[in-house]
């Protein structure tokens, strides 16, 4: 069976042959590749063909597909249980173990999902700061809850779709929405409204591509936040962990009243999170009025992934100097094939997450991301896949380094792209 084969038959019963719209590959005009497996920096389609997977799910898998030590860990595990609706020594374990590297935050919630996190992390600050409204930025994404599908990046971005059909208006009209790097933007909003319960940001953002939030931005924000008792959300779902070890707050050194994290802290598995300080945390019931709950949150296959994931990341030496030199290797390679080939190229890298757009200018914020060549974009990607790279099916996306790549593997990948740029 073809790739397409697969995809035609998928679409008969699986709404949009996906369960994740980006994986479609429609905006790379092309079909998507059915995965039968992994090993380290590849993956391997349904025919056996070989890709180096610059996708690795989207970011979790920071030491390649099929690492033996979150193997070994998932297995243990497995052999005493899948799940038990019950508290485990392995979510205290865990959290422990994300909370000892954070002195702003003291407390932890498990969930499923990214989206879970902010979702419930809004929640929470409603709660606590008793206001309504809630101000994002625009192409920042922040899972699909109704309050935060308004001006999206990633996948709603691909589709030229900001928001979607099902939020209601009453609910959007909650949500306010700010431009990425610019704070007089951020003062207006704060200027005509007063009841802002939170500002919600990847302080990283990984959904309009990769795009970095200035240090004297993100730090003016957080002093409108606290001047005006509005608790400060970093999306973290993507860049924690990844980034660096500490995610954004080696980077800025910005204490965030709540942080949401994912990915890499469930190792392949699904599992996210957000914390705060105790009295924030504390609103949470069974302690406080804000209610949360998930009958897998905890799964002990989850959190037995991603201990061993942490663990691993922070006892590997020069692991994230490794992935960042691999990172920039890569993302200058590429700049430097675009320029001899007379092509626009802006290129990025934050850790082990890189970023590029077919664009004349710097990208620093979603309108800018916009005004990008993604008829090209899909062009270069139809190329590269040919040429056995795997690459994330829309301009909106970030790219992650994994482990298990090396110089050779960047050098194979330049190799490929010089080749997909001579057909553009």
């Amino acid at each position: 069976m073809t790739n397409k084969q697969a995809f035609e038959e998928s679409s008969k019963f699986i709404a949009g042959g996906v369960n994740s719209p980006v994986r479609a590959f429609l905006n790379v005009q092309s079909n998507p590749l059915f995965i039968d497996h992994g090993k380290g920096a590849y993956i391997y389609d349904i025919n056996n063909e070989a890709y180096i997977d610059y996708v690795q799910s989207w970011g979790p898998l920071l030491f390649g597909h099929c690492d033996k030590d979150i193997q070994n860990a998932c297995i243990k595990a497995l052999k005493k249980g899948s799940s038990f609706g019950a508290p485990t020594l392995l979510e205290t374990e865990l959290a422990k173990l994300i909370l000892e590297s954070f002195p702003h935050l003291d407390k932890i919630r498990f969930v499923n999902s990214g989206t879970e996190a902010t979702m419930s992390a809004i929640r929470l600050a409603r709660g606590y700061t008793k206001k309504d409204k809630i101000l994002k930025f625009e192409g920042c994404y922040h899972g699909h809850s109704d309050s935060l599908l308004v001006s999206a990046g990633s996948g709603a971005a691909t589709f030229n779709s900001p928001s979607s059909l099902g939020v209601l208006k009453d609910v959007a009209k909650q949500t306010l929405v700010a431009t990425y790097n610019d704070i007089e933007s951020v003062k207006e909003l704060f200027h005509k409204h007063k009841d802002i319960a939170c500002v919600i940001i990847e302080p990283i953002a990984g959904n309009m591509g990769l795009v970095k939030g200035e240090i004297n931005f993100l730090k003016e924000l957080a002093k409108i936040c606290k001047d005006n008792e509005t608790l400060l959300i970093f999306d973290e779902v993507m860049s924690g962990f990844r980034a660096s070890f500490l995610g954004s707050y080696a980077i800025n050194k910005i204490e965030a009243d709540i942080v949401t994290f994912g990915k890499v802290i469930g190792g392949g598995m699904p599992a996210a999170a957000f914390a705060a300080k105790a009295e924030i945390m504390d609103y949470l019931s069974p302690l406080g009025g804000v209610y949360q709950a998930g009958t897998l949150s905890g799964n002990p296959l989850a959190m037995a992934a991603g201990i061993a994931s942490i663990s691993k990341a922070k006892n590997t030496k020069n692991l994230y100097t490794k992935l960042e030199k691999l990172a920039k290797k890569l993302t200058l390679g590429l700049k430097q094939l675009a320029k001899e080939k007379g092509i626009a190229l802006q290129t990025s890298y934050v850790g082990s997450m890189f970023g590029y757009f077919f664009n004349e200018n710097e990208v620093k914020n979603y309108q800018d991301a916009l005004k990008s060549d993604l008829k090209l974009f899909a062009k270069f990607h139809q190329n590269m896949i040919k040429n056995k790279i795997y690459l994330a099916p829309s301009s909106f996306e970030t790219g992650f380094i994994c482990s298990k790549m090396t110089q050779k593997t960047i050098d194979l990948t330049l190799e490929a792209a010089k080749e997909s740029f001579k057909k553009l």
